[in-house]
């Protein structure tokens, strides 16, 4: 790879066009795959909360027997469902990471290739500028963090 100077004086490197094409099909590849891991999230979030949904309504019939352990099970269970809103969390920043490289992807082309005339420019939504949106990194039971 060569450096250079632009006309705009700005240090500039010269990469083989196939090159930048395979890394701008690599960057779509991980967009791709990482929009079937939020479905996967989502799907397994769906089905975990329908599962404790139900051990909740068992365990409140009316004919168990009060105990401590029973009620340890209970406040278990409760705290479970809580963790499991890690999936919104997870969700949000794998969105955020997808667009930064469909951002980076486009970017890379269009810098090294440029546009021709009457193609379409893939609309891309301006790169994140906060480093990540999601800034809780633990749940507890009645605590809300808003960002």
């Amino acid at each position: 790879m060569q450096s250079s100077l632009t006309n705009s004086s700005l240090p500039s490197v010269q990469m083989p066009v196939m090159l930048v094409a395979e890394v701008q099909d690599s960057l779509l590849i991980v967009v791709h795959d990482l929009s079937r891991l939020d479905g996967l999230l989502a799907h397994t979030m769906e089905n975990l909360m329908e599962r404790f949904t139900a051990a909740s309504a068992n365990l409140a019939n009316p004919s168990l027997v009060e105990s401590k352990e029973l009620d340890i099970v209970r406040n278990t269970l409760k705290a479970a469902v809580t963790e499991l809103q890690f999936q919104d969390m997870a969700s949000q920043l794998i969105v955020h990471t997808s667009k930064i490289l469909q951002g980076c992807a486009y970017r890379l082309a269009s810098e090294s290739m440029g546009s021709e005339d009457g193609e379409a420019v893939p609309f891309v939504e301006e790169v994140p500028e906060r480093p990540n949106p999601v800034t809780q990194d633990e749940m507890d039971a009645g605590s809300i963090e808003l960002f």
